[in-house]
């Protein structure tokens, strides 16, 4: 089918939640894409941190096929080798203890968010369910994730949605005011992705995981975006040297095959006993393959230090943006490969979105204003330079 009769199928058949321009992608490879037409796309959003190998990696692809030859699903029934494997592998990553899968990033909160809960209802204080999360926080679109963003915008027309406080992000202070023995846990992100790309300023992470310490409550990671080394460690938190109790991962974790993960410390292991929560397609198989596959290769291919290197480059090129364009850029910000080009308000990011696009280079938009830059952890040097010179020629470009 040609790109225009594929575009009108998907506008006459796709729920119309989403606003997708007319082309399709068909095929990547590394950190290029194409569409249906042959036009090459530099990918500098990697399906919002998704793709962290990239498009078409041999290692991916094959543990895929592999694991597809042998078992793809089975339920938490059983065992699955994959399954086990992975799950060691990531408490060795993060210094957790315990690991539960689902199949997203909004399933992984929805797991943290009942975690601390039911944790403290089993030791009998059943008032003790607040939870505090930030104003600009994005934590995912079910009903108790939605709870905890802190964006109204995403909550028009769903209802109440009690149970959680919501405070300025990198406000000590106000944390402390907001404490009190009926609060589970804090919720927080090391960057904020869907917020703006807003990295947490220093000594916050470190205030929250000291004040949840001085009340008895927990503290709870949101490392969907920023986890799997996107900020150039394995976690964002461990940037910050500050361990939570709760960790929510996605996104990244395989590459694309769908996965999300909720570890905790050995002392909440008995908050979810059985019955008390469950997943049909969580951990099986196929993703295990995937995200152990994912794993291997960001160690093999050295993609940490990687990312060191494409992010210094990059807010190296998205510093000089901003003072070459002072009219239409007000910052960059971020850390390693989740950065952001805060455009000014007076400027239409989403005019400036469709030109990047048409120039062949793909980013998105967060917190209205910032063109947010996640692309694949292993891009190179010359993929990414060519990228921003095309980003530099469509700013110029503009009146």
């Amino acid at each position: 089918m040609s790109q225009d009769a594929l575009v009108a199928l998907g506008r006459d058949h796709l729920y119309p939640n989403y606003r997708q321009p007319p082309f399709v992608i068909v095929r990547g490879e590394g950190s290029r894409l194409w569409d249906a037409s042959g036009k090459q796309y530099f990918d500098l959003f990697a399906g919002i941190a998704v793709s962290t190998l990239g498009h078409a990696h041999p290692a991916l692809a094959a543990a895929v096929a592999e694991q597809a030859k042998q078992l793809v699903h089975l339920s938490n029934y059983f065992y699955n080798q994959p399954n086990v494997e992975l799950a060691a592998k990531l408490t060795q990553l993060t210094g957790m203890a315990r690991v539960f899968f689902c199949n997203s990033g909004t399933e992984a909160i929805e797991a943290t968010l009942k975690l601390a809960r039911r944790h403290y209802y089993a030791k009998g204080e059943k008032d003790r369910y607040r939870i505090i999360a930030f104003d600009n926080a994005f934590h995912g679109r079910t009903l108790g994730a939605l709870a905890a963003t802190g964006q109204p915008k995403y909550k028009d027309g769903f209802g109440p949605l009690p149970g959680v406080t919501h405070v300025p992000f990198g406000n000590v202070e106000r944390v402390r005011q907001e404490m009190g023995p009926d609060v589970a846990g804090i919720l927080v992100e090391a960057v904020q992705g869907e917020g703006g790309v807003l990295p947490a300023p220093a000594g916050f992470l470190q205030a929250l995981r000291d004040i949840v310490d001085e009340a008895g409550a927990l503290l709870l990671a949101d490392e969907i975006q920023t986890g799997v080394g996107r900020t150039g460690k394995f976690l964002g938190f461990q940037q910050a040297g500050v361990k939570p109790d709760v960790v929510a991962l996605a996104k990244g974790l395989a590459g694309g095959v769908p996965i999300g993960a909720m570890l905790c410390i050995e002392h909440l292991a008995e908050a979810l006993p059985p019955g008390s929560h469950g997943s049909t397609f969580g951990g099986n198989p196929l993703a295990s393959a995937a995200a152990l596959a994912v794993l291997r290769t960001i160690e093999q291919e050295k993609l940490l230090e990687n990312v060191e290197a494409r992010g210094a480059q990059l807010a190296e090129r998205l510093g000089a943006l901003g003072s070459k364009y002072p009219k239409l850029v007000a910052s960059a910000r971020g850390r390693g490969l989740l950065q952001a080009l805060v455009l000014k308000d007076e400027v239409d990011a989403r005019d400036v979105l469709g030109k990047l696009q048409d120039a062949g280079v793909l980013v998105t938009i967060a917190g209205g204003q910032a063109l947010r830059v996640s692309p694949p952890l292993n891009i190179t040097a010359a993929e990414l330079g060519a990228a921003l010179d095309i980003v530099d020629r469509v700013l110029g470009a503009l009146p």
